[in-house]
């Protein structure tokens, strides 16, 4: 304690027995992110945190027992709610340490194994299979869909489109918000990452937009901008539900988008539950995001590069399309080997090397005998 105090490293043994909930109390309420990560950081604190946490004592808690809960939720919940439920566990600790309430933060040891995120490589569906995917939903939600398959959009950001996003002289789609639900509540929000995009619109699709939009008539629709009490924002959304409200994600999937996967006879059919409504049974890897995989391969195949499918598609870092589509990428066997055909032409006109019988003649002498040679002249009748 007395070398601690001579260095500026020491620490009350006192102040450890702060307990863990008041400390997470003040993390979370010292985070600037958007409205749906702070939802987000509140619900693992409160279900998977504090109770085994909460009211623990700081200076009590092992890197034995973090280690064992991580994994233990990893097993049970899936990596996703692991990293973020240790996200706030390490966050917590950290903000201990900086208090100097602790002095290391036992999430950081080695033993603390945080879970990567699980996933193998993409597989894009078929031209069929989104074509009978398409198929499967009603007329009025086919457009969804096809702009899916089409632009690569986020679910969100397709029930956020409006009319005065797709321009029809230039013949591209802008980006510019997604409809987002927090807790109970849906806002309108800048799409993922914060930033704004434009798409390429082909001339198949802008038919159908056009069709869609003569259609419906689409109307001016309002909602909250970024937060529950943010400022009115209103456009006029594309594509609106049997109750003229926005679209809302769960209830697309299960009435539209699950029913329409089983037409396309990528999911089985659906059970009964007890009040005789059905229920379907996929996976996320079936979920609506299937159709910007299917948009990247269908792109990366015509010659569109990694660049700038990650501008379309709204990835911050090109280096994440690349590791998630590069084995999508066409193989350049073909044209490598038209390329140096082409500019090492000569090269392989030049005579080939010779063998080694060759060469190892090339190195040994040749002796050779003339018995012609006038030896009183002083000529060799040797020669090499």
């Amino acid at each position: 304690m007395e070398t601690d105090r001579e260095r500026g490293e020491y620490i009350d043994p006192e102040a450890g027995k702060v307990r863990f909930e008041e400390v997470a109390g003040r993390w979370l309420a010292s985070r600037v992110v958007d409205p749906s990560s702070a939802i987000k950081y509140e619900s693992a604190l409160r279900l998977h945190v504090n109770p085994v946490f909460g009211r623990r004592q700081l200076r009590t808690i092992k890197p034995s027992e973090i280690a064992a809960w991580v994994a233990d939720l990893d097993a049970r919940f899936g990596s996703s709610t692991a990293r973020t439920a240790y996200l706030v566990l390490h966050g917590t600790l950290a903000l201990a340490v900086d208090d100097e309430t602790i002095k290391r933060n036992p999430a950081k040891a080695r033993v603390v194994k945080v879970p990567s995120p699980k996933g193998g490589k993409v597989v894009a569906w078929g031209d069929d299979v989104v074509l009978r995917i398409a198929e499967g939903h009603p007329p009025r939600y086919r457009p969804i869909a096809s702009v899916g398959a089409a632009c690569g959009l986020r679910q969100g950001e397709i029930f956020g489109l409006a009319v005065e996003d797709v321009d029809f002289d230039e013949m591209v789609i802008h980006v510019r918000r997604q409809v987002k639900k927090l807790g109970r509540e849906f806002v309108f929000a800048l799409p993922k990452n914060d930033t704004e995009r434009t798409v390429p619109m082909s001339d198949g699709t802008a038919l159908i937009l056009k069709e869609h939009i003569d259609a419906t008539a689409p109307r001016a629709y309002t909602l909250p901008w970024e937060k529950v009490d943010g400022a009115p924002h209103t456009v006029k959304l594309l594509f609106r539900w049997t109750d003229d409200k926005h679209i809302r994600a769960r209830t697309y999937d299960e009435l539209v988008w699950k029913p329409a996967l089983f037409h396309a006879g990528v999911i089985r059919e659906p059970s009964r539950d007890a009040r005789g409504r059905k229920q379907y049974f996929s996976s996320r890897a079936n979920g609506m995001h299937a159709l910007r995989h299917y948009y990247a391969s269908i792109t990366l195949a015509d010659g569109v590069n990694i660049k700038e499918l990650a501008e379309y598609l709204g990835h911050g870092d090109p280096g994440f399309t690349l590791r998630l589509y590069t084995h999508m990428l066409p193989s350049s066997h073909e044209r490598a080997r038209k390329a140096v055909d082409s500019r090492l032409a000569r090269l392989f006109t030049l005579k080939p090397h010779r063998t080694a019988t060759e060469q190892a003649a090339a190195r040994s002498p040749t002796i050779s005998w003339d018995p012609d040679v006038d030896l009183s002249a002083g000529e060799p009748r040797i020669s090499l």
